[in-house]
């Protein structure tokens, strides 16, 4: 069976992502899917172990086996963290509600270091466009500024919101060209000062609750394994994806 047939078959959460769920979707914009499946435990029991990752089978899909996802969260890797918030949930089951209840166990102090890095990164690129073409990538410029300011609200209150509701119009904004660089490269600064302030003082814990995540992660695996095999071809035949790009 194609490790496509994970997704299809084992998905317990799936949602959209992207300018759909950050509220900045226009005209044409493309539908982001993300999801998590949870591969059967027996797969883990051969040599050759299920994919931690798949791309599709639609088009913008990209999923992560539940472990691996979790792994990400804990390091508060921004795509994952934010994937638990999106406002657009298409698919859940029992076990994806336990682990949207999770939520709040994979927030921590981590989140500054991780966004920061993130958005120095992108604001490096932004920076070798305007040296390489006159001008930024204007669509990435917006997304780097929905990011520091969802990561900002999150140290200031413990609580990741993605849709960037009242913004909306001021980053679509910024998306057509309409705002000189230096204006939105001292909004962008402005916002990196303020995400530092509050990760003095965020109500945050300093580390993720890591146990209480493996916990879940363990009691479910469990579970997988007393349910009944799965057939020969889905034992055999699940191949480990190489070379997808993670994210």
């Amino acid at each position: 069976m194609h490790p496509e047939s994970l997704v299809r078959d084992h998905t317990i959460y799936a949602c959209v992502m992207g300018s759909r769920a950050f509220g900045l979707a226009t005209e044409g914009s493309d539908t982001d899917r993300r999801g998590v499946f949870l591969a059967p435990t027996p797969l883990f029991w051969r040599f050759e172990k299920p994919p931690t990752h798949v791309e599709g089978p639609a088009e913008e899909q990209f999923s992560w086996e539940l472990e691996r996802f979790c792994e990400l969260a804990l390091r508060a890797n921004p795509n994952v963290l934010e994937c638990l918030h999106s406002p657009h949930v298409e698919h859940v089951d029992d076990t994806g509600r336990e682990l949207l209840a999770l939520r709040g166990a994979f927030l921590s102090r981590r989140v500054h270091e991780t966004f920061t890095r993130y958005a120095l990164g992108q604001r490096r690129k932004l920076e070798a466009d305007i040296r390489l073409h006159g001008a930024p990538r204007w669509k990435h410029a917006m997304h780097l500024l929905r990011l520091l300011m969802s990561a900002r609200d999150l140290l200031r209150t413990g609580n990741l919101t993605i849709d960037v509701g009242d913004q909306r119009d001021p980053l679509l904004a910024v998306k057509r060209g309409e705002l000189p660089w230096p204006e939105v490269e001292s909004w962008m600064t402005r916002l990196a000062t303020e995400t530092d302030e509050a990760a003095a003082r965020t109500p945050l814990p300093p580390e993720p609750d890591r146990r209480r995540v493996e916990d879940f992660l363990i009691r479910v695996r469990r579970a997988s394994a007393l349910q009944p095999d799965p057939d020969d071809e889905l034992v055999q035949g699940v191949v480990r994806t190489r070379g997808v790009r993670e994210r």
